[in-house]
């Protein structure tokens, strides 16, 4: 490498720990300062305290990760538009091709922290973040989707219940049907189900169940029953947050059990493991974009390149989430909304390289 490619590659490399460093403590500062009347309220420990704004922290850095390499590299490229640097490199016979070459690389080595990040580092603490705000900040609400659970627990069964009170394990309106070569062969249905920790039983009030016979079906009608199934109870309150908090491995087995099941969440659970790797592409696409912006020098000087910078910035955010909720509230693709906002911003990327070539 050139004295230019070190050059650039430092104040890159640089610039975007700066970012992070200037920018997470002022998160952990404003998120202690809406926090900490429930904290001493809830008298938390404070190591419990501590582990949190870690885990917070990854969380928050992992959460805008390509807002801060974006405006760090606006913020650096700028500078040395100002400063006419920019010039001086492209007159001197060098490309605008070969000026690009040392953000790429800086670009590749940041795309390997978001992996490390988003693959290793990110689900620990993300398990850690939302158990430790559901516990102190949500007391209100809860971490499971406890309404209109519909799951397949295995190649037979299928199970639905209307609500479930995790408090006293107690759901209402529950149903089981056990099918064998695609037909129904019987059906168990009650009024509420009731999950005892203590001896691992079931207990079923106003238990139903029908055999489906050839000429006639056979009827079993019980006030109360206690019975053992093959599914577990965490199958009739999955955790909204599960998929946040595996490894890539077990992200995809647990993808795949929860669509054999019939999850409902699958599509958000999708959304997790497809941006584990959109986010390290759109490193390279918003560092190509936030080059092409502010490596001209303009009258307004910096302020008009952060301007732009802030406002690409944020309609990537609006196409990310917007995509992001069509995908969990309705059949929406989620590897479309994963992956469109940075196929729509790879065309812009294009088209002003193309122009700051020109």
């Amino acid at each position: 490498m050139k004295i230019l490619d070190w050059y650039i590659l430092k104040r890159y490399i640089f610039t975007f720990f700066m970012m992070l460093l200037l920018f997470i403590p002022i998160g952990i500062t404003v998120h202690l300062a809406e926090k900490i009347g429930k904290i001493l309220e809830n008298e938390v420990p404070i190591n419990e305290v501590l582990w949190y704004f870690l885990d917070f922290t990854i969380y928050f850095a992992h959460l805008l990760f390509p807002l801060f390499l974006f405006l760090s590299v606006i913020w650096f490229t700028s500078k040395l538009a100002n400063n006419t640097e920019v010039i001086a490199f492209l007159s001197s016979g060098v490309s605008f091709s070969r000026f690009l070459r040392p953000y790429l690389i800086g670009a590749f080595i940041v795309g390997i922290l978001a992996i490390i990040l988003g693959l290793f580092l990110a689900p620990k603490a993300s398990e850690g973040f939302n158990n430790f705000s559901y516990k102190y900040f949500k007391k209100g609400r809860s971490a499971v989707e406890s309404t209109n659970v519909f799951k397949q627990i295995n190649d037979n069964e299928i199970i639905y219940v209307s609500n479930f009170d995790v408090k006293n394990n107690l759901g209402s309106n529950f149903t089981l049907e056990h099918f064998e070569d695609s037909e129904l062969k019987y059906k168990i249905t009650a009024n509420s189900i009731r999950y005892s920790e203590e001896d691992t039983l079931y207990t079923l009030t106003n238990y139903v169940k029908r055999d489906i016979g050839e000429n006639e079906d056979k009827l079993e009608i019980l006030r109360t029953k206690d019975t053992l199934f093959d599914f577990d109870v965490d199958d009739l309150i999955p955790v909204i947050y599960a998929a946040e908090t595996k490894m890539y491995g077990d992200l995809k087995r647990f993808i795949a059990k929860e669509e054999a099941q019939g999850s409902s969440n699958v599509g958000r659970f999708k959304l997790v493991l497809y941006r584990k790797w959109s986010l390290p592409v759109s490193v390279f696409i918003l560092t190509i974009i936030a080059v092409a912006v502010s490596s001209i020098k303009r009258r307004g000087g910096m302020g008009v390149n952060l301007a732009v910078g802030i406002c690409i910035a944020m309609v990537f955010v609006f196409f990310d989430k917007i995509f992001g909720v069509m995908a969990e509230q309705s059949d929406f693709s989620p590897i479309i909304a994963v992956w469109f906002p940075n196929f729509i911003f790879g065309i812009l990327a294009i088209y002003l390289l193309y122009n700051a070539k020109r």
